[in-house]
């Protein structure tokens, strides 16, 4: 009665039954299908965190029009999917590559004169994690409020001690879920994937990266690393706060209100609209969902999507097949070698029913392809931390910045041209012509998507 698809419901049923010494103690960590413990925070901090928010709502100097634009029902719709406005007067910068993002990431950080907040799903304790934490420690000696937010999950390697200098100096470090608590302890498969970085409430990055020397491309096998990130700045980054405000709520009980969530003139940037779009398994509904599939219905010419992690559902697949029978070009940019063998294997089992429907499947082959981007048509891009499958549909917190704006569409359009450019087309060959026993392992595999 509580799964999140009838696949689901039949896998459990016949389990629970067959094998229940197993399947009992897997359905108390994998089973629930909302984070009720989540939501009943989220409740019960909104008198004091919906007043912030409502004052992103209307401008008292220029009026609501200087923010709001509603452009078509596309732009409707993903405003009411974010319950927030697609946010004009901002500039957006495209950040390729580990580099590029962490010197832009740092560039803002050292530039930080009320508060930088941090946030990501894996900080490791190398030369680039120690980096971040001396960017922090600098700061915080300034008398900067710093507030750094981690999954338990994703940072489990992390020391414990690797964060106390900075702690030591005044900053708040905080791990998403007390996984030792009462309430927490069956609630391992909910994690925490955002990855955001907000400065004095006016730049603020969003996309794949997270924080080490592996997205540097020193990972032993992982190598190159091919990822993306988006730099915003204006009236949008006042939106990105919400996420880790009410994450921060989550884990520590406090309410944020030091945070700069006026806009005034100054904080606009630039031409570009955009929207932060925030999902997680404490949505009333599936809201990464609704939105690839509005991405996708809603797509004229095309839809290209660059995920590490392609494991659609069904509703995704005859989205997608639907797109390309319409005559919309659909390309899907996915690595030729990954770190989930799963992934790895369930993928090949799209083919068939994807590519003879004429979706185009390109397998990056310039190392590992890690991040998460979808264009749309000639004026919508979207660059955030959620991937293509059953983990960041339903499972996962993750956060999308969403950009309104023909020239930056071009610059990322180009961005996968060349990504294309070093892909090899797949066919559906490349699974019908495999022997018997590696179809049978990719269509295993695909039996356990709803766990990937």
């Amino acid at each position: 009665m509580q799964t999140r698809t009838e696949q689901g419901a039949v896998a459990w049923a016949i389990s629970l039954n067959t094998v229940p010494v197993i399947a009992v103690p897997a359905w108390l960590v994998f089973g629930d299908s909302k984070m009720e413990t989540y939501v009943a925070a989220k409740n019960a901090g909104t008198e004091e965190l919906r007043p912030l928010a409502e004052r992103l709502l209307t401008n008292p100097d220029e009026g609501e029009e200087q923010i709001t634009s509603r452009t078509s029902k596309t732009i409707e719709t993903l405003e009411t999917l974010a319950s927030m406005p697609m946010m004009r007067g901002n500039a957006a910068e495209l950040l390729v590559d580990g580099k590029n993002t962490y010197a832009s990431i740092f560039e803002a950080i050292e530039a930080a004169e009320e508060y930088v907040l941090v946030q990501f799903y894996i900080v490791k304790a190398d030369d680039t994690g120690g980096d971040l934490k001396d960017k922090l420690i600098a700061k915080a000696r300034e008398g900067v409020d710093v507030y750094v937010l981690l999954d338990n999950y994703g940072s489990l390697s992390l020391p414990d001690e690797f964060f106390d200098d900075l702690r030591a100096v005044g900053a708040k470090v905080h791990y998403f879920m007390d996984i030792s608590g009462k309430a927490n302890r069956f609630q391992l498969n909910f994690r925490n994937h955002r990855k955001i970085v907000v400065v004095d409430g006016e730049v603020g990055f969003v996309g794949g990266h997270n924080v080490g020397d592996d997205y540097l491309g020193k990972h032993p096998t992982l190598t190159p690393w091919r990822d993306s990130h988006l730099r915003l700045s204006g009236p949008v980054v006042k939106t990105l706060q919400i996420p880790f405000a009410e994450d921060w709520h989550w884990a520590t009980g406090e309410i944020l209100e030091n945070l700069n969530w006026e806009i005034s003139d100054d904080d606009f940037r630039g031409g570009v609209e955009a929207l932060c779009l925030a999902t997680g398994p404490a949505d009333p509904i599936e809201i990464c969902s609704m939105f690839f599939l509005t991405a996708i219905n809603e797509a004229d010419d095309r839809i290209w999507i660059a995920t590490p992690y392609f494991v659609p559902d069904d509703k995704m697949v005859t989205a997608l097949q639907l797109a390309a029978t319409r005559g919309v070009d659909v390309k899907i940019i996915i690595p030729a070698m990954n770190d989930s063998q799963l992934v790895h294997f369930s993928s090949y089992s799209y083919l068939t029913e994807l590519v003879e429907v004429g979706v185009e499947i390109h397998r990056y082959e310039k190392g590992f392809m890690h991040q998460k981007v979808v264009v749309v048509d000639d004026d919508l891009s979207a660059i955030g931390s959620a991937n293509f499958d059953n983990r960041s549909f339903r499972l996962n917190f993750e956060v999308t910045g969403i950009v309104h704006d023909k020239e930056f569409n071009r610059e990322v359009s180009s961005m996968l041209e060349t990504d294309i450019a070093n892909s090899r087309l797949a066919s559906a060959a490349d699974y019908k012509e495999k022997p018997f026993h590696f179809r049978l392992v990719v269509n295993l595999a695909r039996l356990l998507a709803p766990i990937q």
